[in-house]
C-alpha cells in the first residue's frame, strides 16, 4: 500500500498529539489536569492510575508515527490511531451523558479526538494498493523483480490451457 501526503499529514497530527499529551500526563499530571479545573492533590495512588494511561498514550502516539517512517505500518498506524481518539472522544461523550457537562477545555477535547479518530478512519478508508512493481509476489516465494517462471507440463506430460496462454505471453 502506498501513504498519500494526506493520511501522512493525519499520521504525523494525531501522533504528535497523542505523543505531547501523553508525555504532559506522564511527567507533569498535576499541572496538566490542573488546566481544566481538575485537582489531583499528592495521592501518590491516584497519581500512579493517572500516570500510567499516560503512558499508554504516548506509545501509542509513537505507533502511530511509525506509519511514517513505515509506510507498510501506515495501515496498523491509522487504525490505532482511530482506536485511541475515537474512544477518548465516545467515552467523554458518554461520560457528558451521564454525568453532566465538563469545564469547556475537556468539551473541546472531546470534540477535538472525534476530528481526530474520523481523520483516522478517513486516511485508513483511503488507502491504495501499490503500484505492481513495488508489490510482494502473490507466491511469497520470488522477489518481484525475478524473471517469470516458465509453466510446467501437468501430468499427462502436456501444458494445459492456461499454461499455453501464459507461455505465449511470455
Amino acid at each position: 500500500m502506498t501513504t498519500t501526503s494526506t493520511q501522512k499529514i493525519i499520521l504525523f497530527i494525531s501522533g504528535s498529539t497523542a505523543i505531547g499529551i501523553g508525555a504532559a500526563i506522564l511527567a507533569v499530571p498535576i499541572a496538566f489536569h490542573a488546566s481544566n479545573g481538575i485537582a489531583l492533590g499528592d495521592n501518590t495512588s491516584l497519581l500512579s492510575e493517572i500516570r500510567a494511561p499516560g503512558g499508554a498514550l504516548l506509545t501509542m502516539g509513537l505507533i502511530m508515527l511509525a506509519g511514517l517512517l513505515r509506510p507498510r505500518l501506515a495501515g496498523y498506524s491509522l487504525g490505532v490511531g482511530a482506536a485511541v481518539f475515537l474512544s477518548y472522544g465516545l467515552s467523554r461523550w458518554f461520560a457528558i451523558a451521564l454525568d453532566g457537562w465538563p469545564e469547556p477545555g475537556l468539551v473541546a477535547a472531546a470534540v477535538i479526538e472525534l476530528v481526530i479518530g474520523a481523520s483516522c478512519v478517513f486516511g485508513l478508508l483511503g488507502r491504495r494498493p501499490a503500484p505492481r512493481a513495488m508489490r510482494p509476489p502473490a507466491d511469497g516465494l520470488r522477489p518481484a523483480s525475478s524473471a517469470p517462471v516458465a509453466p510446467t507440463a501437468g501430468p499427462t506430460g502436456a501444458a494445459g490451457p492456461v499454461a499455453q496462454a501464459l507461455a505465449s505471453r511470455q
